[in-house]
């Protein structure tokens, strides 16, 4: 029977490959399945299995075995669902940093802001200005009430302060 089935799909029998279906997907579902593949990958493997018995139906060395052979595709299609990304390797700059190089941040920004807590309010108002979206010297200038060409070298002390506070800690 299972023999006849697959002559009549090879000749485009929508009913032979109606049987087909019906007798097999089961087996296909369960074996996703069994691979903890969600609903949605379920079916994209199933899918996806059918296309390949379509597109190898004609070169299929033995009709009877149509069963075994769907059972291997779907255990290889599964296997290829459950590496991560699909079976592509990932693009690990477009995955971010990692754990430890979060940790670290956070351990250095920590660090940063425990060294300005400590400096003089002026220096803390230049670097809060500066950390902001860009703001231009003459804005500074015009909130701290200090004129423009000091803003450069207070600048540069109030960095160089925090930077020395940073590398004691």
């Amino acid at each position: 029977m299972r023999d006849e089935l697959i002559a009549l799909a090879r000749q485009g029998d929508e009913a032979a490959w109606s049987a087909l279906v019906d007798r097999y997907s089961g087996l296909l579902w369960s074996i996703a399945r069994s691979y903890n593949l969600n609903e949605a990958d379920t079916a994209d493997l199933a899918q996806t299995v059918w296309l390949r018995l379509v597109e190898r139906l004609a070169g299929l060395r033995d009709d009877a075995a149509v069963g075994g052979w769907l059972a291997v595709t779907a255990r290889h299609e599964a296997a290829r669902l459950r590496r991560p990304c699909g079976g592509r390797l990932p693009d690990l700059a477009a995955t971010g940093p990692g754990p430890d190089t979060i940790c670290l941040e956070r351990e250095r920004f920590g660090q940063v802001a425990v060294a300005i807590r400590g400096m003089p309010e002026r220096c803390r108002r230049v670097l809060r200005f500066l950390a902001l979206a860009p703001v231009t010297y003459a804005e500074i200038a015009a909130a701290l009430d200090i004129p423009i060409g000091s803003v450069g070298p207070t600048r540069t002390r109030c960095l160089a302060g925090l930077r020395r506070l940073i590398e004691a800690a």
